[in-house]
C-alpha cells in the first residue's frame, strides 16, 4: 500500500466536548457515503433538511442526498446560491419557510453541505427555526473544513458588515470527506489555506514550519499532506474552542488579520475578494502594524508574506481609501468601547490584544497591501 492509499484507509475522529453536549468531528475520505448513518440518531420523524450549495448539488449533492435515503431518511432539499450574498437574512427565511411547508418539526435535523457560506447561513437557520433544531456539518471546501464549521459559530451578513447578526450553536456532529477537495478550484484551496497559515502564526510555530515545507504538498492535494494539515488544523480550532467557546479570551486571537479582513470584504462588496484571500492581506497589514508598533520584528512580516504567497494568495490588491476602511472596521463585532481590538503577533506562535492604535498607524497598515 502507497502512501496514498494508506492515507485514503484513515478514519480519523476527534471528539470535541462542549456544554451542554459534546460531539464528534470525523475525518475519512469517503465521508459523505457514512453521512446517514451519522445523521439518523439525531432524527425523529424520518424528515430532515439537506442546504447544499447550488455548485455542487449535481456532485457531492447527489452523493449526500443517496447517503441520506439510503439511511431511511426523507431529505428537503434547498439550494444556496455560491457566494456571500447567500448569507442573507431574505436567504435563511427561504429556509424556514421551504422547511414549513415541508412539516419540518423539531426532531429534523439541518444537514450544511457545502463550504462556510453555507453552513454558517443554515446554522443560523438551525439555530433559530422552531427555537432550534439539530444541526449536522458537512464542509465541502478546505476554509470550512479547518476554520468555520468547527466551533459552532453561525450567522449572516448584513450591508453594515460581515457575521453581525448570529449565535453560538455548536453542530451534534461533524463530517469531512478530504476527497472533495479534489474538486475545489485553486483559488478556493488557496483561500483555504489562508486560515491555516493564521493558526500557525498565532498558536503552533511547528505547524507553520512544516506548512512551509510541504506546501507543495498541500496544494498538489497529496492524501497524507492534506489529512495531515486538516487534523493538524481542526485539533488548534478545537482547543482554542474548548478553552473559550464564547470568545471571551483566548478565541479572540482566531481573529487574527479578520478586522483587516472584513472591511476589505466590507468596503469591496462581498465576492470580490474570497473570504481566505482578504485574511492573507488582513494577516499581512496585522503583521505591519505590529512591527510599526514596536511589538515584532520586521522577520515576522517577511516570514508571513512569503507564506501567504507560497499559498496562492495575493499581497497585494486594490483597496477603498482609509477612511472609508477605518469606518467599516468601526462597526466590527471586536470593537469595545468604541476603540478598535487588533490582534498582533510578536512572534510566530504567540498573539496579543492590542486597542492602543491611532488612524495614522492603521493607514500605514493598509498603505503596506495596497496595489
Amino acid at each position: 500500500m502507497d502512501m496514498s492509499e494508506a492515507a485514503s484507509a484513515r478514519r480519523i475522529e476527534l471528539q470535541f466536548d462542549t456544554e451542554p453536549r459534546g460531539y464528534t468531528i470525523s475525518l475519512q475520505p469517503g465521508g459523505i457515503e457514512e453521512l446517514g448513518h451519522i445523521v439518523y440518531p439525531y432524527a425523529r420523524g424520518g424528515k430532515c433538511a439537506l442546504v447544499v450549495d447550488a455548485a455542487i448539488r449535481g456532485g457531492h449533492g447527489r452523493r449526500a442526498e443517496a447517503a441520506l435515503r439510503d439511511a431511511g431518511l426523507e431529505p428537503v432539499v434547498s439550494e444556496l446560491p455560491s457566494g456571500e450574498s447567500s448569507k442573507s437574512l431574505a436567504r435563511v427565511e427561504a429556509l424556514y419557510h421551504r422547511w414549513l411547508e415541508n412539516g419540518l418539526e423539531r426532531g429534523a435535523p439541518v444537514v450544511a453541505l457545502g463550504g462556510g457560506v453555507t453552513g454558517d447561513a443554515a446554522g443560523f437557520a438551525a439555530a433559530t427555526y422552531l427555537r432550534g433544531v439539530p444541526f449536522v456539518q458537512c464542509p465541502t471546501t478546505l476554509l470550512a473544513m479547518v476554520d468555520s464549521s468547527v466551533g459552532g459559530k453561525v450567522g449572516v451578513n448584513v450591508p453594515e458588515g460581515k457575521n453581525l447578526i448570529g449565535a453560538f450553536y455548536q453542530p451534534r456532529a461533524v463530517v469531512m470527506d478530504p476527497e472533495v477537495l479534489r474538486t475545489l478550484p485553486s483559488r478556493e484551496l488557496s483561500a483555504g489555506l489562508a486560515e491555516c497559515i493564521k493558526h500557525g502564526t498565532i498558536r503552533d510555530p511547528e505547524l507553520f514550519a512544516w506548512m512551509s515545507d510541504a506546501m507543495h504538498a498541500i496544494r498538489s492535494l497529496d492524501a497524507v499532506a492534506v489529512m495531515e494539515l486538516v487534523e493538524r488544523n481542526v485539533a488548534i480550532k478545537a482547543a482554542v474552542v474548548r478553552e473559550d467557546e464564547r470568545e471571551a479570551g483566548v478565541r479572540a486571537h482566531l481573529n487574527f488579520g479578520h478586522t483587516f479582513a472584513h472591511a476589505i470584504e466590507a468596503t469591496s462588496g462581498y465576492g470580490v475578494h474570497l473570504h481566505g484571500e482578504a485574511v492573507g492581506l488582513g494577516m499581512l497589514a496585522a503583521a505591519q502594524l505590529a512591527a510599526d508598533l514596536g511589538m515584532a520584528d520586521v522577520e515576522v512580516r517577511r516570514r508571513l508574506e512569503e507564506m501567504v504567497a507560497a499559498a496562492g494568495l495575493p499581497v497585494r490588491a486594490e483597496l477603498a481609501g482609509c477612511e472609508s476602511l477605518r469606518a467599516a472596521m468601526a462597526l466590527d463585532k471586536k470593537v469595545v468601547g468604541s476603540r478598535i481590538r487588533f490582534v498582533l503577533v510578536p512572534r510566530i506562535g504567540s498573539a496579543e490584544i492590542r486597542d492602543d492604535v491611532s488612524e495614522a498607524q492603521i493607514d500605514a497598515a493598509w498603505d503596506s497591501i495596497r496595489s
